[in-house]
């Protein structure tokens, strides 16, 4: 296998990306089982313009940064942003899983794993883990927190074994699961 290289992506190359990184949005997901009511939420497959019109607005918010996984060819993808001071985290999606850390997200201390994708075929070298720790090194957020359909047990898995825990509390759009993080200081 060849050496995988990671990479920042300005918002502007981000935006020049998107049809790439939407072939990879396809590859990764197409075949993922979804919860009932999933597609069009985040963490359900929306298709390809589904996913589209979903990153045309995410590469929008403010604090968003992004990390490619290539070997040259794009492999793997993560990206997120501040849910904002308004307290809405992404689509619709509340602070409910913050776990009463309200004023974490009112003080922009919480940073939104929004995506994390990488091909199937290249599943378990590693590559999310990196992609994941390169994307998160520089956040200064207090908490992290990604939703993920309920049915994707290999993200479960994955968020487990990163530390992170599913919160108890029901999201407000279901199905999908919230998990959160604590970095140590």
């Amino acid at each position: 296998m060849t050496e995988v290289f990671l990479r920042r992506l300005s918002r502007w190359q981000a935006e020049q990306q998107r049809e790439s990184v939407a072939d990879l949005y396809v590859a990764a997901y197409e075949n993922v089982p979804s919860a009932p009511g999933a597609p069009g939420m985040p963490g359900g497959f929306l298709g390809r313009d589904g996913f589209l019109r979903r990153f045309a607005q995410d590469v929008q918010r403010p604090g968003f940064d992004m990390v490619i996984a290539g070997d040259p060819f794009l492999l793997g993808c993560a990206y997120g942003y501040p849910p904002g001071r308004e307290g809405e985290w992404w689509h619709g999606f509340r602070g409910a899983a913050t776990d009463g850390d309200e004023e974490l997200a009112a003080s922009d201390r919480v940073f939104a794993l929004a995506e994390l994708m990488v091909l199937p075929t290249r599943r378990r070298a590693g590559v999310a883990t990196r992609l994941k720790e390169r994307l998160l090194e520089r956040q200064e957020a207090d908490l992290l927190t990604a939703l993920i359909t309920p049915t994707n047990t290999a993200a479960a898995a994955a968020f487990t074994s990163w530390g992170w825990t599913r919160s108890p509390q029901p999201t407000p759009t279901p199905p999908l699961t919230a998990w959160t993080h604590r970095p140590s200081p």
